[in-house]
């Protein structure tokens, strides 16, 4: 059995235990994307780990992906939610890999941790919710992790402004770091073509 058909004898096995909870699945480059309702996230994930026919006890990573951009300069309309949480997957028994992605909604961008599932999802939701700010409803300590506390916003969204919204400076009346507004101003970051009268003559 090659690898493509390892792939579908695999996605027919969590559409069989999955159902309804799954809205989509892709075998492409390689590798199964099985796109999974928010809600069964939890559930679909318990079985993907102590299900005989999975096993897939190594959660590789967790990422967020924004799509607020995605396919517009190809003309093409985004029909599906901005943000998307990704799940990859590692079964060592058998020696197979899985990505399962959730789409969330901008106005509410929440779904279920899965921290007590594997428990290597700890720092990988945090980071989540620092640079995206989705939420992860059952994490026991969801707090930034790569900015600081005081951080204003989420870096990673596409809608963040490159200089950010305020900066850091040691003030020597205070004797401590103090926030204010960002002072350098906004550059636009088109690069200049300079060419030489007469090129290409």
């Amino acid at each position: 059995m090659n690898n493509i058909e390892r792939l579908q004898a695999l996605q027919t096995r969590i559409t069989e235990v999955a159902g309804s909870a799954i809205q989509s699945t892709e075998i492409e480059f390689g590798e199964l994307t099985i796109d999974l309702t928010d809600d069964s996230l939890h559930d679909v994930c318990r079985k993907l780990l102590s299900g005989e026919n999975f096993a897939f006890d190594t959660l590789i990573d967790v990422c967020a992906v924004d799509y607020l951009h995605y396919r517009q300069e190809a003309g093409e309309k985004w029909d599906k939610p901005r943000f998307a949480v990704v799940y990859h997957l590692l079964s060592t028994s058998r020696n197979q890999r899985l990505r399962v992605r959730v789409f969330v909604e901008e106005s509410s961008p929440v779904v279920d941790s899965v921290i007590d599932i594997w428990s290597s999802a700890n720092w990988f939701e945090r980071e989540a919710f620092d640079l995206f700010g989705i939420l992860f409803k059952g994490h026991p300590d969801l707090r930034r992790i790569l900015t600081d506390y005081g951080f204003v916003g989420h870096p990673f969204r596409k809608d963040f402004p490159l200089s950010g919204h305020v900066e850091m400076c040691y003030d020597e009346e205070k004797g401590r770091v103090i926030y204010q507004p960002v002072s350098i101003e906004p550059r636009v970051l088109v690069p200049r073509v300079i060419r030489e009268e007469g090129y290409g003559a």
